[in-house]
C-alpha cells in the first residue's frame, strides 16, 4: 500500500516534502527511503521507479549522493546537527531534481533539534524533501506529525520472508529444508532483517 501510494504521488507530482515512515524495525522503511529517493532522482525513472542503473542511482545506492543525505537521529539528535541541515538545504541540488534527507531514527532527536526542523518543515524550499524512519511514531511531536505525511509499515508475512529467503539461498546456490526456513521466518516475528540476521 506505501509503494503504490508514493508511485501514484510521483506520476501526479503530488509528492510532499516530509514523510514519516512508520513500524516495527527490520520492515523496510529506510530501504523504502532510499528507493523514493532514487525515484525522485532518477534520470531514466520507469513507471515511477528508479531504474538503479544512472548515476544518481548507483551514486545513491553507494551512499555518496551529494544530494541525498542519511543521517541517524540516534547519534546525529542534537541543534547543531539540525542547523547545519538546515544551513545546507538552502543550496540547490547538485545533478537531481530535489535534495532527499533522510532521517532514520527521527524519534531520537533532541526536543531542541525537533524545533530546529519543525522551522524547516514550516517553509520548505520547493527542492526539499524529508523523510523520517522511525520505530516510535509517539514519541515524534504532533506539531512534526502534523507536517508530514505518515505511512505505517506492517510486519511482513511469514510467507513472504520465506519466499525472500529461498529466492536468495537459490541465488547463492546454498542447499536449505523449507521447513528450517518456515522457522526461520516465524521466528523473525514480521522482521525481514532479524530473519537475514538468523
Amino acid at each position: 500500500h506505501v509503494t503504490r501510494t508514493l508511485q501514484n504521488a510521483i506520476d501526479l507530482d503530488r509528492v510532499a516534502h516530509g514523510y514519516i515512515f512508520s513500524g516495527p524495525r527490520g520492515v523496510g522503511k529506510t530501504t523504502t527511503a532510499r528507493i523514493l529517493a532514487k525515484a525522485l532522482n532518477c534520470e531514466k525513472q520507469r513507471n515511477n521507479n528508479p531504474c538503479g542503473s544512472c548515476t544518481n542511482c548507483i551514486e545513491i545506492t553507494k551512499g555518496i549522493n551529494l544530494d541525498v543525505q542519511e543521517f541517524d537521529g540516534a547519534s546525529n539528535r542534537g541543534i547543531d546537527e539540525i542547523r547545519d541541515l538546515r544551513e545546507s538545504i538552502k543550496y540547490p541540488p547538485n545533478k537531481g531534481k530535489y535534495r532527499i534527507y533522510i532521517i532514520d531514527e527521527v524519534h531520537m532527536l533532541t526536543r531542541e533539534a525537533f524545533n530546529a526542523l519543525l522551522k524547516t518543515l514550516e517553509e520548505p524550499p520547493a527542492h526539499v524533501i524529508f523523510i523520517m524512519a522511525t520505530t516510535d511514531a509517539h514519541k515524534v511531536p504532533p506539531t512534526i506529525l502534523s507536517r508530514t505525511q505518515r505511512f505505517d509499515f506492517k510486519p511482513i508475512s511469514n510467507n513472504d520472508i520465506s519466499s525472500y529467503l529461498t529466492k536468495i539461498l537459490e541465488e547463492e546456490n546454498v542447499q536449505f529444508d523449507l521447513q528450517g526456513i518456515y522457522l526461520i521466518s516465524q521466528k523473525a516475528l514480521g522482521s525481514l532483517r532479524d530473519a537475514l540476521s538468523l
